[in-house]
């Protein structure tokens, strides 16, 4: 499979410019060029920036030029520290992976369509020249698998809009059911060889996502350690996950988290990657705060192996705060472990 060079380990930089109250205060504090420091200390070759439209446009799609500032500087400061970057949008006019940002209708409007490619083709006019670090990842996390028909062609459009004006950029694409892996199988045939096929992991999600306030019925009280057998998370998916167990019940009930179990769920999207010609690449993975440090190490070194035996480039959510904070301090004691594992 080919790599996808320069971007073999990475942080996402959740909640800056994404997931926020957008306000300049945050704009200008949460993260600052002396994080690019740490991150490239901690070995990354790169960093992924999640982006909202809000950033760069009004309500009426009217472009914010404060908001394309920031994210120059953005970039500006990872080049100075040595670092490629990912610029994710990670919500459009019309579309949110998370519903209670009250986005909708982007998969059924043509006017929502054209204002997605309106705006990547923006982006493409002030970033085309900084194609040798910075990377264009189209959308974050489709949901529902109805919407990959329609999603494969509102892609291919966009990108052959942007390669009128940035042809070198590489450009991540990711498929339904928030980005599984499941999903890379169904990806339109990459456009060129500057395509790089995406997906998330944030399996078993019983054990990344315990105690989860925003996924009812799941309870935030609850909790498992990264030790339960197959059988006790697939039990407690079917409880608290609404049934959804991501292959747990085809596995050895009795049986304990290791690479084995990565190394199976990534299989068929690195054999997609493979007979394609594609890069593969994991935009997402982490373990929420509820569980411990500990447990999370455990977790980190099982999916780093897997990533490692493939060849898989990956950013690990999310460097600070966003229920998963790598650099919250809460993680001194493993950091210097877990950096290892990324």
């Amino acid at each position: 499979m080919r790599i996808f060079a320069g971007y073999q380990k990475g942080v996402d930089l959740g909640g800056w410019f994404s997931q926020c109250d957008y306000s300049e205060e945050r704009y200008d504090t949460f993260i600052t060029e002396a994080d690019f420091a740490v991150i490239k200390s901690w070995g990354c070759d790169h960093v992924r920036l999640p982006v909202d439209y809000d950033l760069l446009e009004d309500k009426y799609g009217t472009p914010r030029e404060k908001g394309y500032e920031h994210l120059e500087k953005a970039v500006g400061w990872a080049g100075k520290n040595g670092l490629n970057m990912i610029l994710d949008l990670h919500k459009t006019a019309g579309f949110s992976f998370d519903p209670g940002e009250q986005e909708a209708g982007f998969f059924e409007n043509e006017k929502y369509q054209e204002r997605f490619c309106a705006l990547w083709e923006r982006i493409a006019r002030r970033f085309a020249k900084d194609a040798d670090m910075l990377a264009f990842e189209l959308l974050n996390e489709v949901t529902e698998k109805a919407y990959g028909p329609v999603w494969n062609r509102i892609a291919l459009d966009c990108i052959r809009r942007i390669r009128a004006i940035a042809p070198k950029t590489k450009i991540l694409i990711g498929g339904y059911w928030h980005n599984s892996a499941v999903a890379v199988k169904d990806l339109p045939l990459p456009y060129d060889e500057n395509v790089v096929y995406n997906f998330h992991c944030y399996e078993p999600l019983i054990f990344t996502h315990q105690g989860a306030y925003w996924m009812p019925p799941m309870e935030t009280s609850f909790r498992i350690p990264v030790t339960a057998t197959y059988g006790e998370m697939a039990a407690a998916s079917r409880r608290y996950l609404n049934g959804s167990q991501a292959g747990l019940e085809a596995l050895p009930a009795d049986g304990h988290l290791s690479s084995a179990f990565f190394e199976a769920f990534f299989a068929e999207a690195v054999s997609v990657a493979e007979e394609r010609d594609v890069p593969l690449y994991c935009g997402e993975y982490g373990v929420i705060d509820k569980a411990s440090p500990e447990d999370a190490l455990v977790w980190y070194r099982a999916i780093h192996a897997a990533f490692e035996k493939y060849g898989i480039g990956r950013a690990a959510w999310s460097y600070r705060q966003m229920d998963f904070g790598l650099s919250d301090p809460r993680m001194d004691g493993v950091r210097a472990e877990l950096l290892n594992c990324l």
